[in-house]
């Protein structure tokens, strides 16, 4: 009796979503899809293809069980976990529309949307989540149940209406609605909706983006054709399943047959990515501004033998990477040989400390991405495939494409089917089979966000050049000073946010005679360098005042921003000694600053700097 043996073809399956669980399972049976840890559980365990199908059917089954309609909108408000997939994919097949929810939403934000999108049924992550969703049950007519992950949740007292996870699947074991399901399933479509994905906005209330079953197999299919994630990929989540970037990301990785490593902790990602040993990880460019202080800062400590080692090993890397196989040219012998010398020591001793054994690619939008930060990870030998897309466009515009080759600083060149155009002000209009029909229930809106000829309008300005794409500024962010010069805030931001002392960073302009910030320092940072240095200190208020800690933050600002123009670089700033957070509105769910209202809340800061000019 010879053994069977199973050869896995790879190719990507570009079925219907709500198809997907079953047809992999078809090809896949019991071999691992996800990697993952219960809630409040430190040990990884880890699902089959099998486990994905028979789940996401029950689900799809309970949905039935209480009565979820064609179309119907349910909700999602949890961090990342197993049980958020097998809701989603659950809704798939009954062709109900999954809304998801930040874990970090507020009760305001989950009102408006529980009411805009009338949803009566909302899965809830962990304690936090129900609670919210519990404080607002009663100023959401439509909301008529609460569904809990985590089974360690407590209800409130004279709570009637919640069920855990649990309960909610043993609804879907009944034989009875195997009929139902089945002709649901049968009447899948490209037309309908999959998901409506609010954005939180930087100012006034979300705005639900439309995104149908066609949008994602056109998405599926272009970006296959130009990002090499493979069956016996391992990847990783970091940013929330809420986010397109991530969404996008996890369900093409999906098609391919990857294994998905669920990380529910944000913060604990480079723990997790040491103990999963991941090939892949979609981010924002913040982790890699981060990975870079942190190495950097290790240089600085080193020895001046290994500063030399490491910063000769950095050099050849960006020669080779960068130089070189960036530009699309083979690169000499002699230093092909010299980096496969220093990528097999060096290099990969640094990769390894990321939990990066076997690294491929490293997908990095939602940001602008430092040139020296672009740099510096491809000298590292890591793939970094920077790109550029919206909610609107079901994330991917454009990207570096495999085996091309890619100028440091673009976003890219155009995935197959978008046609790019560049309208007044510079601004980048897009058309294709990715991009949304809309916004649910905002006819104005839409209106204004087309042009006639059905282009829509992105809101950022950019250029194309030899086929690449490359940002210049947000229109909407950009501050005219009151010397009629613009400055683009963002950019001057990425310029400083490589340093190791500066944790979070506002710009502020408009109208202004000259440009200043708000900086919130990397207190860890910035404690150990007041140690070091002999600097007393009480508090943070007192780091903040010393002017031995100002002339440190002024000179290595001066250093960093010596490649702007005069009328862009910060002229004064301000160290403040909290940080800008979601619960007082100055970040969105994304972690993108609410401008208006840091310059509200900070108005006090922001004149003091102005006095006097």
């Amino acid at each position: 009796m010879h053994p069977v043996l199973i050869v896995y073809e790879p190719m990507q399956n570009l079925c219907h979503l709500a198809l997907l669980p079953q047809a992999q399972y078809k090809k896949y049976g019991e071999r691992t899809v996800f990697e993952y840890k219960e809630f409040g559980s430190s040990v990884w365990k880890s699902a089959t293809w099998k486990d994905f199908h028979d789940n996401a059917h029950r689900v799809s089954c309970a949905m039935l069980s209480l009565g979820i309609q064609v179309q119907e909108n349910i909700g999602v408000f949890s961090q990342n976990s197993l049980q958020y997939i097998y809701t989603d994919f659950g809704a798939f097949g009954i062709r109900a529309v999954s809304i998801p929810f930040y874990s970090t939403s507020s009760e305001e934000q989950l009102r408006f949307i529980i009411n805009d999108a009338q949803i009566r049924f909302i899965f809830v992550g962990e304690q936090e989540q129900y609670d919210k969703a519990r404080r607002v049950q009663a100023l959401c007519p439509s909301l008529e149940r609460i569904i809990v992950y985590d089974e360690m949740v407590g209800f409130a007292e004279h709570d009637t209406t919640s069920m855990h996870f649990s309960e909610f699947l043993r609804l879907g074991d009944a034989p009875i609605l195997e009929g139902s399901y089945q002709q649901r399933l049968a009447e899948h479509n490209y037309d309908d909706l999959a998901n409506i994905l609010y954005t939180s906005g930087t100012t006034g209330n979300p705005k639900g983006v439309m995104l149908t079953y066609g949008q994602y197999n056109a998405a599926f299919k272009a970006n296959n054709e130009c990002v090499p994630v493979e069956e016996d990929d391992r990847v990783i989540t970091f940013l929330p399943i809420t986010h397109i970037f991530e969404r996008g990301w996890d369900f093409l990785a999906l098609t391919k047959g990857s294994t998905l490593i669920i990380n529910t902790d944000p913060k604990d990602i480079q723990n997790a990515m040491r103990q999963t040993n991941p090939t892949c990880m979609s981010a924002v460019p913040r982790f890699w501004e981060k990975v870079y202080s942190g190495v950097m800062a290790k240089i600085e400590s080193a020895s001046s033998t290994k500063q030399k080692m490491f910063l000769e090993a950095l050099r050849i890397g960006r020669e080779y990477n960068v130089t070189y196989k960036a530009a699309g040219k083979r690169p000499p012998l002699a230093l092909r040989m010299k980096y496969a010398v220093i990528d097999k020591t060096i290099l990969s001793l640094v990769r390894k400390q990321f939990g990066l054994k076997r690294p491929n690619f490293f997908p990095t939008a939602g940001a602008v991405v430092s040139k020296e930060v672009e740099t510096f990870v491809h000298s590292l030998g890591l793939n970094m495939i920077v790109g550029y897309g919206l909610t609107e466009s079901l994330a991917t515009v454009s990207c570096d494409h495999r085996d091309e080759k890619y100028t440091i600083g673009s976003v890219g060149r155009p995935i197959k089917g978008i046609e790019i155009r560049i309208g007044e002000n510079s601004e980048i209009l897009l058309k294709g089979p990715t991009i949304t029909k809309g916004y649910y229930r905002r006819e104005e809106l839409n209106r204004e966000a087309f042009t006639e000829d059905g282009f829509f309008h992105t809101g950022d300005a950019g250029y194309l050049k030899d086929g690449e794409l490359f940002l210049t500024e947000r229109i909407k962010d950009l501050y005219k000073t009151s010397n009629g010069k613009y400055v683009a805030p963002q950019a001057v931001e990425s310029k400083l946010l490589v340093d190791k002392y500066i944790e979070q960073i506002a710009v502020i302009a408009d109208e202004r005679k000259f440009v200043s910030a708000l900086i919130v320092p990397a207190y860890s940072m910035l404690e150990e360098y007041a140690l070091q240095n002999r600097i007393d200190f009480k508090n943070r208020k007192d780091l903040c005042s010393n002017p031995q800690i100002i002339r440190m933050f002024t000179d290595r600002i001066e250093t960093l921003q010596q490649g702007l123009s005069g009328f862009e670089q910060v002229k004064r700033f301000t160290l403040l000694t909290e940080p800008f957070t979601m619960e007082n509105g100055e970040l969105t769910n994304t972690l993108k600053t609410r401008r208006q209202n840091i310059i509200k809340n900070h108005a006090a800061e922001i004149e003091a700097m102005y006095a006097d000019a």
